[in-house]
């Protein structure tokens, strides 16, 4: 006998209650050797006045176990609230999010019947650090963080996994052609780590592409890796491409936890009417099987799942009349019933699974020795008093030989010197103060002189940011028309 594996177990919100229990009784009829402890998050806890959405307790279930199979859960959306998935996944270091998107023609309808592809999205950095500022009256900003270390273990673990799976091409997604330096990185690494793999076939696409290309003939594409934002969206036009977003799972993995969960919400239109279709979770579920080494009866109920799929037993969102095909529509209850009905039987006409785990790699940090000056710096400011060379010239008028006014910009295009009167500006304004000499070295206390002449002239600046060489290539981005 397998040894008993707690699990940690949040039945979510709005469809999760249904969609969890139907798992749950599919998994003890397979005998899964699995224990549940069932903790409470989301909306409940949210309006408890956990801002978070969780509570200690949950967090205790979840660190001790290591393991957290989780409905959809709602997340109220604006207001102060941040989101628990990215908050689950961020604070318990789950960098790889997996997605497999696959289609079950001729039995679920879909345009793309040999579509197989697996998207493997970075799931800690970029937009979804969450950090937002309101400016001033009119302009907010959201930081987009990509690291190093970030990139350099999730395209590693998707090396790793198109090798370990026996996939034979690896396809990069990014939007490098504006954002050069943060996608840039990611791109950059991802050529740098290929040349580890070179039995893997490799490509890079922009990111509005390469979607267009997986809704339109996502049988080209193997693996794809991307950064987090991306991810999200491309996952769900795949899922929904191959026959129904309902059928796609998620895993999400660590070095020390995991996370496995449906990639849909929480549906509270459909909520308690038995109709919501149980299967992304039910092979999430699977998923975990596979991690927790049960890889035997992960195999029996996926293969069970796929014969229910082929002998017509459909949810709701799945449910057509395709020609010459027999199927009825179930509920989700009735459909648990189903798989649980099929344990022990394979398919006949779609593959049959076989599973194994993949380990989750680990590798060193990327330490760097690049040398770093700072030579410059960007401050921001609230202004509406005039034009852009009346803000050019109180700016001058602030400048010494140490830091000197070059470039002012309105949301990201030069203005002055030189700009033209059909850009349209707002109330938010990004001035370049550097060294008057090219490339030549400043101090902080400079910038903080900077800044006191431009308070005692009565310019409210909101923000800065120091501008860097490294190795004597620029770490700052330049305007555009700049």
């Amino acid at each position: 006998m397998p040894e008993i594996i707690p699990i940690t177990v949040a039945r979510g919100d709005g469809i999760g209650p249904e969609i969890m229990d139907a798992t749950l009784r599919v998994l003890e009829a397979a005998k899964a050797a699995i224990v549940p402890e069932f903790i409470e998050i989301g909306e409940s806890v949210y309006e408890r006045g956990f801002s978070s959405g969780i509570e200690p307790d949950a967090w205790e279930s979840i660190r001790r176990t290591g393991v957290l199979l989780k409905a959809p859960i709602t997340t109220p959306q604006g207001g102060g609230v941040k989101s628990l998935n990215v908050t689950l996944r961020k604070t318990l270091g789950l960098f790889a999010n997996v997605r497999p998107c696959r289609s079950y023609a001729p039995f679920v309808e879909t345009h793309h019947p040999f579509m197989d592809l697996v998207i493997i999205r970075e799931n800690e950095e970029d937009l979804y650090a969450g950090i937002e500022h309101r400016q001033t009256r009119q302009v907010t900003q959201c930081l987009k963080l990509i690291t190093k270390p970030g990139c350099e273990r999730i395209l590693r673990y998707a090396f790793e996994y198109t090798r370990s799976r026996g996939r034979k091409k690896l396809s990069c997604m990014t939007k490098d052609n504006i954002m050069k330096l943060t996608d840039g990185m990611f791109h950059r690494i991802f050529r740098e780590l290929s040349k580890e793999y070179p039995d893997i076939e490799t490509e890079h696409l922009i990111i509005d592409i390469g979607m267009a290309r997986v809704a339109d003939a996502p049988d080209r594409f193997d693996v794809i890796v991307t950064p987090n934002l991306y991810g999200d969206i491309l996952s769900d036009v795949a899922a929904q491409v191959s026959g129904s977003v309902g059928m796609c799972p998620s895993a999400n993995y660590g070095i020390t936890a995991s996370m496995f969960e449906a990639i849909h919400g929480s549906a509270p239109d459909i909520a308690g009417q038995n109709i919501a279709n149980p299967s992304a979770l039910l092979l999430s579920a699977v998923k975990m099987l596979s991690y927790l080494s049960q890889s035997e009866t992960a195999m029996l109920i996926h293969n069970a799942w796929l014969k229910t799929i082929e002998d017509g037993f459909h949810t709701i969102d799945i449910f057509s009349h395709l020609p010459n095909y027999e199927h009825q529509r179930l509920g989700t209850n009735e459909f648990a019933d189903a798989v649980i009905e099929r344990l022990g039987d394979e398919p006949q006409t779609l593959k049959t699974v076989r599973y194994k785990r993949t380990e989750i790699v680990t590798h060193p940090e990327i330490k760097s020795e690049e040398v770093k000056e700072l030579v410059g710096v960007d401050v921001f400011f609230d202004w509406d008093a005039g034009t852009p060379d009346d803000l050019g010239a109180a700016l001058q008028a602030v400048s010494d030989d140490r830091l000197s006014i070059r470039m002012v910009s309105n949301r990201g295009v030069k203005v002055w010197p030189g700009g033209i009167p059909e850009t349209y500006c707002t109330d938010h304004w990004r001035a370049r103060f550097k060294h008057p000499e090219k490339n030549m070295t400043v101090e902080p206390a400079d910038v903080i002189a900077l800044l006191q002449r431009c308070l005692d002239a009565g310019l409210d600046f909101i923000k800065t940011e120091h501008l860097y060489m490294f190795d004597g290539k620029r770490g700052y981005s330049l305007s555009q028309g700049q």
